[in-house]
């Protein structure tokens, strides 16, 4: 019979175009559609890579998807990525592309970044870096940001990074105390620093950046945008490399 041949074909052709209006089941009479079914079935059994070669197929289809989607938010919010302002700016200030970090002082997965973004720019050399604080694991990851945040608007570009890396680097409770010995410890004015934390401009910095990180749709630390890639995730420097020789080919 033609449909016990056709089965196989048709439900090739379905899986695949990843669509149930590929095969239009509707055409066959309750008799047919049991049959269909049946060699469904048998063809699945015998030929289960069939199955793996179409999920395959619709994983690439969707990562391109995805890929290009991250491309449009890139693109569609450059300006407040790259240029915002008050974000720090680190690297080579004149490289021919940049690297933005999302980051949290509380998570793992970032403290795990340092060595590698650090190695990154030391290799690469032409690589701009652009901070992001994107608090988002409690109450102390908002602490540290403003006390980081504050520093930079207290004392300027150096004495945040100061206080970033020392942040990365403490294992303890954010609180008064400790926060001043960090600022103390690097000969910063502490009571200043900790005057500024609540002030208006701090928190409005940080909402700024909330709000881009929803547009960009990132819900987790480290984040990383390179050039016009979204890297959602740890990388090591060596995978960032790769991505940053692929998006300058692309540039031309």
């Amino acid at each position: 019979m033609i449909l016990r041949h056709a089965a196989p074909a048709l439900l090739g052709l379905s899986l695949i175009a990843g669509s149930a209006q590929a095969l239009d089941l509707s055409q066959l009479t309750d008799a047919e559609k049991q049959q269909f079914g049946e060699q469904v079935r048998e063809y699945l059994l015998e030929n289960p890579e069939v199955i793996i070669e179409a999920i395959n197929i619709l994983e690439q289809r969707n990562a391109v998807e995805e890929a290009q989607a991250d491309k449009e938010l890139v693109a569609s919010n450059a300006d407040e990525l790259f240029n915002d302002g008050y974000s720090w700016v680190g690297g080579n200030p004149d490289g021919d592309i940049t690297l933005v970090e999302f980051m949290d002082y509380r998570c793992g997965y970032c403290r795990r970044a340092v060595p590698e973004v650090a190695s990154l720019l030391a290799e690469d050399g032409n690589i701009r870096l652009v901070i992001k604080e994107f608090p988002i694991l409690g109450d102390a990851s908002m602490i540290s940001s403003r006390f980081a945040v504050a520093a930079k608007h207290v004392a300027g570009d150096d004495a945040y990074k100061q206080v970033h890396d020392a942040l990365l680097e403490f294992t303890g409770e954010p609180s008064p105390v400790t926060l001043r010995r960090i600022s103390d410890g690097l000969g910063l004015d502490s009571d200043a620093i900790l005057a500024a934390m609540d002030s208006e401009q701090v928190t409005e910095e940080i909402q700024k950046t909330r709000e881009l990180a929803q547009r960009m749709q990132i819900s987790g630390t480290p984040s990383f945008v390179l050039g016009s890639e979204m890297l959602r995730g740890y990388l090591k420097a060596d995978q960032m490399q790769q991505i940053a020789n692929a998006v300058r080919a692309e540039q031309g």
